[in-house]
């Protein structure tokens, strides 16, 4: 992290170690006068036109895969090949292909009539998790999201993600994950690129993402690409379905609180597509029949859209747009209400240039808003707060040789952020407060090199420069430990408050012991400057975010990982162990008694800090047969360190779990009947129990010293499904999917608050609540 005085300082270190990466790119690319050619070309689904994004294709003995817009390029010398093209769950493609020229092959895979087993991972190479150079990444197939029993039978992506190793449940039934030790709000969300800054219906027990309109999934929590950037942890990042361009399709479910309904079909039939997707919850109703006069009329739903369109101009021109708009309305009749959504846009422009140079240009919003009423009569305020982002992306990338895949680009994202206002009448207690709006601009630029060194060895290196400005208008402070103000001064529109210049270097290394076993390491260091300030365990509404600025510094850390990794029975069987360390600095938390809510001097309630977090992590996993699962276990600490709190010393973070396991088992009993189960363990979280209380005026508070010094009960849980496929039609197709979530009742902890024992005053008791017993579950799926 550097500051705008130490800028020049600093900046002849930075560019040399600039140099000497790109020179590292250039001096690792062959030169050679052998006459080669290249084909290339698109790989789609023959059925709906859908891009098939990781598909294997093969020429001779060189492979590759589809980029994540279905584009593939492999050079070789002149001469006559066999080009094959094969996907899990298609029937392989082979072409004849003589290479006198560069050469476009688009190719369209078939889907298979009827498959004989499940498949865990359905778009990856058979050894490619051996063989990339890639750590940290889990890429999960939609068709296993659906299989794995969730809470009230609503298929969730997070959720499904929370049974991986590395990544944890916030808490019982809730979408936040936390992942390697990084807090939820270190977590990069992407939906079609645009960022999503609060992943989370109905306070977490829901995530934002229907599963019907949802195409891809993969989060890198280790190792992060060059071109992902401004968080610590991890990036997940989701690719909608583009819709089917071939016929109309309509498909959705009816389940016992939620809908879901999604149409697509062709714009223009082989050139463009649309989908629309729609899910809503119906627990409002049951409220309205209430026969509590107070409960009557109140609101509790949600509602989510997803939209896509595509259309190709030719084979070399394809504009895409999409976007997402979700609300969640929560209201108790005449007293209060909270509603709360995100909506994002993003236009997208794929352009090949040749055979070897691809791009991809975007356009993106993103917004996150919340708004809450007070009906009550002396008390009737509406606070409001939202941030709202414009990003400009442009990535390259470029096939040097089948050896060498560089990708570059910039970033530009524009943030304007107003912390919270609230608004009253004449006769409330309440008065009216705006908190000044906060603007600010990331920039970046990368460029990074998958190099394939050998048959044994390959590298995937480069670098991320990020810049960060903070703008005016507005009046900004200077705060001592204390919280004092120090210094305060106003700037115009546009003029640059506070500058941050940082250097991100990513590397991560493959070495191949043998065709099914190898060894890899990864370092990458990523940096942060949108922040969540909260006292809570998970994404809430009411969070609130804050920029880096002239008292908050950039959030940086550095991890290293190195992991062993083995397939077994001609890859079956997927085994392996990563171990990590990770280094946190410039870490925010609020001081004990902090207002947080409507300050505007609330950066004079921080206190800043460091962490570490490290573990190990354990993968088995069946992919194939009738039988398959995974089994996951996890051992880690994640330690926070800040001088105003616990004297000094470092102390478990909320997201601290020593150990988390996860077994997922889904069995194929029959053409019609497949059965699945989720069994989940860890550690509880860290707590702060009072160490002691006092009276005032007949009112007991509680004395607090040590922060998280003590442990909730551990969480353990046992759930199950099955799903049952109508009997086959030609126009149409249903299933019916059971559930029971939390088989054997287990009352895991949401919460524990304490009070005096009403037997025996004298005492404080510990009261603890949990929100899920046993949950039965069933939902009728439909498509024609």
């Amino acid at each position: 992290m550097l500051s705008t005085d130490k800028l020049f300082t600093y900046r002849p270190q930075y560019l040399n170690i600039a140099i000497l990466l790109a020179f590292c790119l250039l001096i690792s690319i062959p030169v050679s006068a052998q006459k080669k050619f290249t084909v290339s070309g698109n790989v789609k689904d023959a059925a709906t036109g859908e891009i098939l994004i990781g598909a294997t294709i093969t020429l001779n003995k060189t492979s590759t895969s589809s980029n994540n817009y279905g584009f593939y390029s492999l050079t070789a010398p002149e001469g006559n090949y066999i080009l094959t093209v094969t996907y899990v769950g298609y029937a392989p493609a082979v072409y004849t292909v003589a290479l006198t020229e560069n050469k476009v092959v688009d190719v369209a895979l078939n889907p298979k009539a009827e498959l004989q087993q499940v498949v865990i991972n359905a778009h990856t190479r058979n050894n490619d998790n051996v063989a990339s150079p890639q750590m940290g990444v889990e890429k999960l197939d939609m068709s296993q999201i659906n299989n794995v029993p969730v809470l009230l039978g609503e298929r969730d992506i997070l959720k499904t993600l929370s049974l991986l190793p590395g990544v944890k449940a916030a808490s019982e039934g809730n979408t936040g994950f936390y992942v390697r030790g990084g807090a939820s709000d270190q977590n990069l969300i992407l939906l079609d690129e645009a960022t999503v800054y609060n992943a989370s219906h109905l306070f977490g027990f829901f995530s934002t993402f229907n599963s019907d309109a949802i195409k891809d999934v993969s989060l890198y929590k280790g190792g992060m690409p060059a071109q992902y950037g401004g968080r610590l942890s991890s990036v997940l990042d989701i690719k909608m379905d583009e819709g089917n361009n071939q016929n109309y399709v309509v498909q959705g479910g009816i389940g016992l609180i939620s809908s879901r309904i999604k149409v697509e079909g062709p714009i223009v039939k082989d050139k463009g597509s649309f989908m629309i997707s729609a899910r809503r919850t119906y627990l409002d109703l049951f409220l309205r029949a209430s026969s509590d006069s107070t409960v009557k009329g109140s609101q509790l739903y949600f509602y989510d859209i997803n939209a896509k369109a595509n259309y190709h101009f030719d084979d070399k021109n394809v504009l895409y747009l999409s976007g997402y708009f979700g609300k969640d309305v929560l209201g108790l009749k005449n007293t209060f209400g909270t509603n709360w959504g995100n909506s994002t846009g993003t236009l997208r422009f794929n352009h090949i240039f040749n055979s070897k140079l691809f791009s991809n240009t975007s356009l993106i919003y993103s917004n996150y808003n919340y708004d809450i009423q007070s009906y009550l009569p002396g008390n009737n305020f509406n606070a409001v707060s939202q941030i709202t982002d414009l990003d400009f992306k442009e990535d390259l990338q470029y096939f040097i040789s089948n050896s060498h895949t560089i990708k570059f680009g910039v970033d530009a994202l524009h943030h304007n952020l107003a912390p919270g206002s609230i608004t009253a009448d004449g006769n409330s207690s309440f008065n009216d407060k705006t908190i000044e709006r906060r603007y600010g601009l990331e920039t970046a630029a990368y460029i990074s090199d998958e190099w394939h060194a050998s048959d044994k060895l390959s590298l995937l290196y480069g670098f991320r420069l990020s810049n960060m400005f903070l703008f005016g208008p507005g009046t900004f402070s200077t705060y001592d430990a204390a919280g004092n103000t120090v210094t305060s001064n106003t700037y115009n529109s546009g003029q640059i408050v506070k500058r941050y210049f940082n250097l991100e270097p990513r590397f991560s290394a493959s070495y191949s012991l043998t065709s099914e076993t190898s060894l890899k390491a990864s370092y990458n260091r990523n940096t942060q400057n949108i922040h969540i300030i909260s006292n809570s365990t998970s994404s809430t509404p009411t969070d609130l975010y804050v920029m880096s600025s002239n008292n908050i510094k950039p959030e940086i850390a550095d991890q290293f990982s190195t992991g062993y990794f083995r397939n077994f029975n001609d890859n079956m069987f997927e085994f392996s162990t990563e171990v990590y360390y990770k280094w946190l600095q410039n870490q925010i938390d609020y001081k004990n008694g902090a207002q947080l809510i409507l300050n505007q001097d609330v950066e004079s309630q921080l206190v800043y800090g460091t962490g570490r977090a490290y573990g190990i992590e354990f993968f088995l996993k069946k992919k194939y047969g009738k039988f398959n699962g995974w089994l996951g276990y996890t051992l880690s600490r994640t330690e926070r360190k800040f001088a105003a709190i616990n004297n000094g010393d470092y102390y478990p973070a909320t997201q601290d779990r020593t150990n988390d396991i996860s077994a997922v088992g889904i069995y194929q009993f029959s053409k019609r009947w497949s059965f699945s189960s989720t069994f989940v363990y860890g550690t509880g979280n860290p707590v702060t129990y009072p160490n002691g209380k006092y009276e005032i005026n007949g009112l007991t508070t509680f004395y607090y010293s040590q922060r998280n010094a003590n442990r909730e009960p551990a969480n353990n849980r046992l759930d199950l499904g099955a799903t049952l496929e109508g009997k086959p039609h030609k126009k149409y197709h249903s299933s019916w999917t059971f559930g029971i979530y939390n088989v054997y009742d287990h009352r895991n902890p949401y919460a524990i608050t304490f009070r005096d024992s009403k037997t025996n005053p004298g005492t404080t008791e510990a009261v603890e609540t949990s929100l899920f017993g046993r949950i039965p579950s069933v939902t009728w799926n439909f498509k024609f």
